[in-house]
This record gives structure tokens, C-alpha cells and sequence, in this order.
């Protein structure tokens, strides 16, 4: 295969998926979705195939050009194209790739920003793809998104199912957006912002660091902390979708 003019494999950070169950998984979890289906990162084409057995509207990109051309060739009812995953739009309903590890957060942050798409299917570093689920604690970015998107964790895939074989496991991780938010869209710029400074605040419990993050009183933060039902002895890490949501409606309400 031809150098890309854009790097070796190694550049690119490519890891191709060779590890066949996890291989029929992604193309299962599409297959519950429905609408057209955008693969990012598509390289020699091992899901692109099973995807377009589906029998939907297929796109599939990659940035080197040689494995496009050749992919291409292989598969003329599916339209493959030379793009960049941190630049390409998510023009589709249902977006899935295995992700080059060292670009998952942009794409992330890109891919929840956006806003046609209803579902994804992500095959990511497993320590990523862990947290974003919010298994062992939530993160920031969870946090921020999680009243308009459902995170799940759909399984663990071992480093020699890649090759070459990156230094860790990845992991899938499913997006589904939520049909009717948990948030006023007109908020999420605030809430954002709210988010951010209770996970970067200090305090002694969660009253505290809602009273810092939200520039309340401490009995005003009680009081709203009480009545999300979100608990004096959590920490932002452990809330959930529902109690963040609770929580900024008692804060926002002035």
C-alpha cells in the first residue's frame, strides 16, 4: 500500500479492527438504529462491508487516499470519500467508527456539538469509553452533555484485536440522543458553565459546591440541593443525568 500524503499508519494513528466479534457487534448495534450511516475512519474497509450488507445509505470516509481509492473499487454501491473525521460534517442519522485513539476527544466534542444525528456507535479507548458511560464516576464532558444524550458501554476490546496493537483496550461506546432533553436547549450554554465550575470548584460536600459554582448562599444551595434529591454527601462525579438536571433547575430558577 502506497504511502498516504498525509503520513504512515503510525501518523495517522491508524489501528485497524481485526477482532471479528466485536467486528458483528458494531454492525448489530447499527442495525437497531435506523436512518443513513456515516463511518468514520473506515481504512480497509472490514466494517464497511458488514455495514453495507445493512442495505441503508452508506457513507464511509478516511483520510488516505490509496485505501479510499482501493475501497472504493471493492464496494461501488457505498460512497467512500477522502475526509478528515475532525473536519467532516455528521450529515447522517447514525454515526460509527473506530476512532484513532489520539483524535477521540476532538471528534467527541465535535460529534456532541452537532446537531443532526441520533445515534453513534463508538469503538474507543476502553479507559474513555468507560467514563464517558459514567462507570466508576462521571466526567465533566458526561456531565455537560448528558441531558441531551444517553451513554451506554457495549463492551471491551482486547489491544490484539487491533493491528498494529495499540497499548491499551478499547471499548464500545454507544450515543443515543435523548427525544426530549432533560434541558432546555436555550440553557446549554449556561449549564455548560455550571457544570464546568462545580467540577473545578472546591467545597466540603455538594452544598458547598453548589453554593461556589452557582454564586448562591449556602442555604439557598441546601435548599436546592434537598430538593433535586441529589444527596449533601455526593460529589459531582456521582450525580446522574436526572440529578444534574434537577439540580440546575433549582439554581436556574433566580
Amino acid at each position: 500500500m502506497p504511502r498516504s500524503i498525509h503520513g504512515g499508519r503510525h501518523e495517522l494513528g491508524q489501528n485497524f479492527l481485526t477482532h471479528r466479534p466485536t467486528l458483528a457487534r458494531l454492525s448489530t448495534l447499527v442495525g437497531c438504529t435506523s436512518g443513513s450511516i456515516l463511518e468514520l475512519g473506515c481504512g480497509d474497509g472490514a466494517l464497511t462491508r458488514a455495514l453495507a450488507q445493512l442495505g441503508r445509505p452508506l457513507t464511509a470516509i478516511d483520510i488516505d487516499e490509496h485505501r479510499v481509492h482501493r475501497l472504493r473499487r471493492a464496494l461501488p454501491g457505498v460512497r467512500v470519500e477522502v475526509a478528515d473525521a475532525t473536519r467532516h460534517p455528521f450529515d447522517a442519522e447514525v454515526v460509527v467508527g473506530n476512532i484513532p485513539f489520539h483524535l477521540t476527544t476532538p471528534i467527541l466534542r465535535r460529534l456532541l456539538s452537532s446537531g443532526r444525528w441520533n445515534d453513534a456507535v463508538l469503538l474507543t479507548q476502553w479507559e474513555v469509553a468507560r467514563k464517558r458511560a459514567g462507570v466508576g464516576g462521571g466526567t465533566m464532558m458526561t456531565a455537560q452533555s448528558a441531558p441531551w444524550f444517553e451513554f451506554s458501554l457495549e463492551g471491551r476490546v482486547p489491544a490484539w484485536g487491533f493491528s498494529p496493537q495499540p497499548s491499551v483496550d478499547g471499548g464500545l461506546l454507544a450515543i443515543t440522543r435523548r427525544g426530549s432533553p432533560l434541558v432546555p436547549d436555550a440553557d446549554r450554554r449556561a449549564y455548560d458553565a455550571f457544570v464546568r465550575a462545580m467540577f473545578t470548584g472546591r467545597g466540603g460536600g455538594l452544598p458547598a459546591i453548589v453554593a461556589t459554582a452557582a454564586r448562591i448562599s449556602m442555604p439557598r444551595a441546601r435548599r436546592a440541593v434537598a430538593a433535586s434529591g441529589a444527596g449533601e454527601r455526593r460529589l459531582p462525579r456521582d450525580l446522574r443525568p436526572q440529578d444534574w438536571a434537577a439540580l440546575w433547575h433549582q439554581v436556574a430558577r433566580g
